[in-house]
């Protein structure tokens, strides 16, 4: 497989807290810095003329917030928060972000931060990853759990939660499909429903109406079964 290499900006109103970051990018060989910011409106300008894949954010800033930030950003790049503050974790799952690092950054959470981020990345880019880097992570519980694909059966969405139906078990995260869609290689995963992703590989049979996933009734949309039948097809 090519070599992954993030493009990787820092935002930090703290000069230390930039500097020890941006020295834990520049020993990581699969992260490239191209951009240092103080503040969010910096930022902002910045990202216009500069490319990347990974920011390294803190939230708590003058004038505006990295949540701010965000909001503001038509194109996001993944995130990651660095924050001195454990309050913000929960509002995090709105975001999206990759993960949620708390100051100090210890090097191995910085390293396991990252690993999900170059994870993620390949998922996207790559589409049909090797089988042991073929899984995402889910916050559940404010811990980062581990799945993976070939076990997914399909995700439900429950109101403002997910829930995941693997092989194994059973499991309600706050998040939303939108962010799990746009994680899950594309040939292998389908929105079938507002409210279901599929595993195409653990479908059984369908109708007009219908899937089946391991005697599970789950409902197709009228309007996606053409999506269904070309996206089986070519998944054969």
């Amino acid at each position: 497989m090519e070599e992954v290499i993030l493009k990787c900006a820092v935002v930090d109103d703290s000069s230390l807290q930039r500097l020890s970051i941006v020295k834990l990018i520049k020993d990581h060989p699969n992260l490239k810095l191209v951009a240092e910011y103080n503040n969010a409106i910096e930022t902002k300008n910045g990202l216009l003329d500069t490319e990347v894949d990974l920011i390294f954010l803190d939230i708590e800033m003058p004038i505006l917030s990295g949540f701010d930030l965000l909001d503001d950003l038509p194109n996001k790049p993944q995130i990651i928060f660095v924050t001195g503050k454990t309050k913000y974790a929960f509002k995090a799952f709105d975001y999206d972000a990759v993960d949620y690092l708390h100051k100090p950054i210890s090097k191995d959470r910085f390293l396991n931060a990252a690993s999900k981020a170059i994870n993620l990345y390949r998922l996207k880019h790559d589409g049909t990853p090797p089988e042991d880097e073929n899984y995402i992570f889910v916050k559940s519980n404010l811990k980062n759990r581990k799945v993976f694909l070939n076990k997914l059966k399909y995700i439900e969405a429950l109101g403002d939660y997910v829930k995941f139906v693997t092989e194994k078990d059973n499991f309600v995260v706050l998040a939303t499909m939108k962010s799990f869609e746009n994680q899950l290689p594309s040939n292998k995963f389908l929105r079938i429903h507002k409210s279901y992703i599929v595993n195409l590989d653990k479908i059984e049979r369908y109708n007009s109406r219908n899937i089946e996933i391991d005697k599970q009734q789950i409902p197709l949309s009228r309007h996606k079964k053409s999506n269904l039948i070309e996206a089986l097809a070519a998944n054969q």
